[in-house]
């Protein structure tokens, strides 16, 4: 069962439920009305948000820096420029033997597949891969879980895209209760070495994390229940989480402290506009790279106002109410580490994190 109730405004609703389609449209419009907003729908089942005025909102907005998104004419002639640019980085990747990891983390619904989708679209098979793992086995829980990784790992010349990583372990697995706590400290004193172990071997691992609100998370959750090509995306585990908000967001906080590192840095993607997300991850890629027939004029660097370091980007006002900053006094302290700062989570800050 989940649970639906969180300060008296969601019900609680079994996973059958959350499957049907009455079931999900209440348990949609129950969350809309917690964050002050109203479900209308057209007569064909398509789904708008109103605010507290009745008027349609555009909830892509909040927290965003520009007040239009890209327009979709822009976005293809750019896109193709970027994609031409990874095949000639695919090109020497492969020619010079190097490994690139890229990792897709982020909320449900926050546009990482699409974006997925638009970096491989045109590469080579032969020398570029997804890897969407299922959750682990039995046996490939606890001391193995890095392990169930190894054998997806870039060989030399390969591109690999990880659609969620090991991660998962200190994100959906804690905080919907399919992984102990002390498993997750565990895990999350690990996956440090771990990622040094892979920099040194000579991985080059970039790691991202796609930003979304809560409004406009709903808003695409609406889409997805209503179009036929979308609806597998909205699973039970998706819907059972829409009231964990905050407990997602401090698991994000935890991961960041302990695992924002020099060697593998997070980098936040605001992803609310997914054309500027898509181009805005495959120029912060491209970026990092020297490769022949490289035109700087198209690559550029990254719009710092949609993707740069976790440290600049993270939005900690995901939180609802309100957001986690330096005062917070229980677990948390702020610490300059060179040039990076960080929020440092004690380990009994996992122990707040509902498990179930």
């Amino acid at each position: 069962m989940a649970r639906g109730e969180q300060n008296g405004v969601l019900v609680s609703v079994t996973v059958a439920q959350l499957t049907d389609d009455a079931g999900t449209c209440a348990l949609l419009e129950q969350l809309a009305r917690e964050l002050g907003l109203a479900v209308t729908r057209s007569s064909k089942g398509r789904a708008k948000l109103l605010g507290p005025d009745a008027s349609p909102i555009r909830p892509w907005l909040e927290r965003y820096p520009y007040d239009e998104r890209l327009d979709r004419k822009t976005y293809e002639a750019v896109k193709q420029q970027l994609q031409i640019e990874l095949l000639k980085l695919q090109r020497s990747v492969k020619a010079t033997g190097q490994r690139l990891l890229i990792l897709f983390e982020g909320r449900d619904a926050a546009g990482k597949g699409g974006t997925i989708k638009r970096f491989n679209e045109n590469l080579n098979p032969r020398g570029a891969r997804v890897v969407a793992l299922e959750k682990p086995e039995s046996h490939q829980v606890g001391e193995l879980y890095l392990s169930r990784y190894r054998p997806y790992l870039p060989g030399p010349g390969e591109i690999v895209l990880f659609d969620r990583s090991w991660y998962n372990r200190a994100g959906v697995e804690l905080v919907m209760g399919f992984c102990p706590r002390d498993e997750c400290q565990q895990f999350l004193r690990e996956v440090p070495e771990f990622e040094r172990g892979l920099v040194a071997s000579g991985v080059t691992l970039v790691k991202f994390w796609f930003s979304v609100t809560r409004a406009e998370q709903l808003r695409r959750f609406l889409d997805r229940q209503v179009d036929p090509v979308k609806k597998w995306k909205l699973s039970a585990v998706d819907l059972a989480s829409l009231d964990k908000w905050d407990d997602y967001t401090r698991a994000k906080e935890a991961v960041f402290a302990h695992t924002d590192l020099p060697d593998a840095p997070w980098t936040v993607v605001k992803s609310n506009d997914k054309r500027r997300a898509r181009l805005e991850a495959m120029r912060h890629v491209l970026s990092l790279f020297d490769y022949e027939e490289k035109d700087h004029l198209i690559v550029g660097e990254p719009d710092p106002l949609i993707a740069g370091p976790a440290r600049l980007l993270n939005d900690t006002g995901d939180l609802v109410p309100a957001p986690l900053d330096a005062t917070e006094p229980a677990g948390r302290r702020r610490a300059d580490r060179g040039d990076l700062m960080v929020d440092l989570i004690a380990g009994p800050d996992l122990a707040t994190l509902s498990a179930g």
